[in-house]
């Protein structure tokens, strides 16, 4: 009778600990899961999920106390050591806070638009904010303030590292053959090189900068079909490029 209790006891004892470990296991492989699922720029595939699946084999009830192998662990944990860094991500969106409120004004009046995309973050100035129709010639009684608070923020330590392309784009309405801008693409590379000799004049380092004129091929709205469309697709881009994209 007392051999009986000793050998139970040793039992229980011998597997007391074995649901730690595969709780363990299975908190590990969650964490996995999810900091896989979440990154962006890494999506997971199924290879990685076929992993995980691997690794949860012998975590239930019936065969508890299995671990993860060291092949398992390794392959995992190379996945997320291998994760680009967030940190870049991060001072981008506070960029693109801080350029929500330094342009709050023209943000309400539509003038300025600010957005982010994988090149980085863009300050989008509206084309009849800035110019006449058909003109390359800055209207600064109605944007020096604006123009000048710009070159400002993008001379602020946040990107003191980072390049800045000024990207010129029209409407498709064509310009007058005999006027100073035959094309839309002499226009658009005029209107960008206006803003730049501004933002220059009220404080920007010029050597960060290049221009580019697009003409009417990269629309916001498209088809053009009223004014208003014709409208949104007239505007100035201020590209501010994470690494990479330079």
């Amino acid at each position: 009778m007392a051999d009986n209790e000793r050998k139970k006891k040793q039992r229980r004892s011998a597997g007391g600990d074995n649901w730690l470990t595969t709780y363990a296991d299975m908190v590990t492989l969650l964490l996995t899961f999810f900091v896989l699922l979440m990154n962006p720029e890494n999506p997971i595939d199924s290879q990685r999920i076929e992993l995980i699946v691997q690794a949860f084999q012998g975590l239930g009830p019936l065969q508890g106390g299995n671990t993860l192998s060291e092949g398992i662990l390794a392959e995992l944990g190379n996945e997320v050591a291998s994760f680009p860094s967030k940190t870049g991500g991060t001072r981008l969106n506070e960029s693109r806070r801080k350029a929500i409120s330094e342009f709050q004004p023209e943000i309400k009046n539509r003038f300025v638009k600010v957005k982010e995309d994988e090149r980085g973050l863009i300050i989008t100035l509206a084309g009849d904010f800035l110019f006449e129709r058909g003109s390359a010639e800055v209207n600064l009684e109605r944007s020096r303030n604006t123009l000048r608070k710009l070159a400002g923020y993008l001379e602020s330590d946040v990107f003191n590292d980072r390049k800045i392309r000024i990207e010129g784009h029209s409407d498709s309405l064509p310009t007058d053959p005999a006027g100073p801008w035959p094309t839309n693409w002499e226009l658009s590379a005029a209107r960008s090189s206006a803003v730049l000799h501004y933002l220059v004049d009220y404080g920007a380092v010029e050597s960060r900068f290049q221009i580019a004129g697009f003409s009417d091929t990269v629309k916001l709205r498209e088809p053009e079909q009223t004014e208003a469309d014709r409208a949104e697709n007239r505007r100035v881009d201020i590209v501010i490029l994470k690494p990479g994209h330079e």
